[in-house]
């Protein structure tokens, strides 16, 4: 995969077919961009208390801050807590104080650390390219999408500027909340050809439906290869020409740099963080009879999401 050099670099579409694929660039070995900086969900997040027992050098300590950062230990507490397992921590997580924290990411506010800045920036980068992608075919006047997984409506809200036909769905009711708010103060409802899409709260699982276009941009994270792969042949099962899914990739490195950031809670630790492998994704869908026929990588700082265009064979 390609790594970041600075804060942000583009989207590169590519088709499937390798004749497609760009011969990458030669550079002098002092211009060889550095791996990028995995985003705060997966990198280390390491409080004052961890640092200090680090920097004193007792061995003692930081295997009690390490026994007391355990990460499986730490997800059953929540678990139990929120009365349920995986989803319902998301849920609460993202109802609670992963509201408010992703609100102000998604957001135009200048409230935002530098990490969020560069993550808001990173994932604008996608919604753009997703756009790209879907009015490449053509005008979205008319053409039904569903959102799944729609956050705050960074995707339903241009979508429906197009003229789309747009359900948006999010296991938040929080976020729900929000997007209709800002997808009314946003949308020129009077303009012909422009629609309020059809916000609704919903866990990917229980979605129905039939659609043009179904997109699902990085929610997968919330879910293990074993229940992705039910999960994609079910997004694909709701599309009739198109399927678009942006995922965190699995490499060595990222995977590496996961496992150690587990190691440190902080308090956007509440939820599990699952990469995928491009290869995984794929051999997911060819299983119910879909191709993928474009793929890019959005890459800044702090932000990295393989983004692929499925279509059936």
């Amino acid at each position: 995969m390609a790594f970041s050099a600075s804060i942000s670099s583009p989207l590169h579409f590519r088709n499937s077919n390798p004749i497609f694929s760009p011969k990458p660039a030669t550079r002098p070995a002092s211009l060889k961009p550095r791996p990028a900086l995995p985003p705060p969900s997966l990198a280390p997040d390491v409080d004052s208390a961890t640092i200090a027992a680090i920097g004193s050098g007792s061995v003692a300590a930081l295997a009690a801050a390490l026994s007391f950062a355990d990460p499986e230990r730490r997800r059953k507490l929540q678990a139990e807590e929120v009365g349920g397992g995986d989803k319902e921590v998301v849920r609460d997580y993202f109802n609670k104080s992963g509201f408010e924290r992703w609100k102000k990411i998604y957001g135009e506010t200048d409230d935002v650390n530098t990490v969020q800045k560069d993550i808001r920036l990173g994932h604008s980068k996608t919604v753009e390219n997703v756009m790209k992608m879907l009015t490449d075919e053509g005008p979205l006047a008319g053409v039904s999408v569903c959102d799944a997984g729609c956050g705050t409506g960074c995707l339903a809200i241009p979508l429906a500027k197009e003229g789309a036909v747009v359900t948006a769905s999010d296991i938040s009711a929080a976020m729900v909340a929000e997007a209709e708010k800002q997808a009314r103060e946003q949308l020129d409802l009077g303009k012909e050809g422009v629609l309020l899409p059809k916000f609704e709260v919903s866990d990917l699982e229980s979605l129905g439906g039939k659609y043009d276009t179904v997109v699902c941009l990085d929610v997968l994270i919330h879910y293990p290869q074993s229940k992705a792969d039910g999960m994609i042949a079910h997004l694909a099962s709701l599309a009739e020409n198109r399927l678009l899914l942006s995922f965190a990739p699995k490499t060595l490195y990222y995977d590496i740099l996961k496992r150690i950031g587990e190691l440190f809670p902080g308090p956007s630790k509440a939820t599990r963080a699952y990469l995928h492998s491009e290869a995984d994704v794929e051999r997911a869908l060819k299983k119910v009879g879909w191709r993928i026929r474009k793929r890019g990588l959005t890459t800044t700082q702090f932000y990295f999401s393989r983004l692929v265009e499925a279509v059936p064979m």
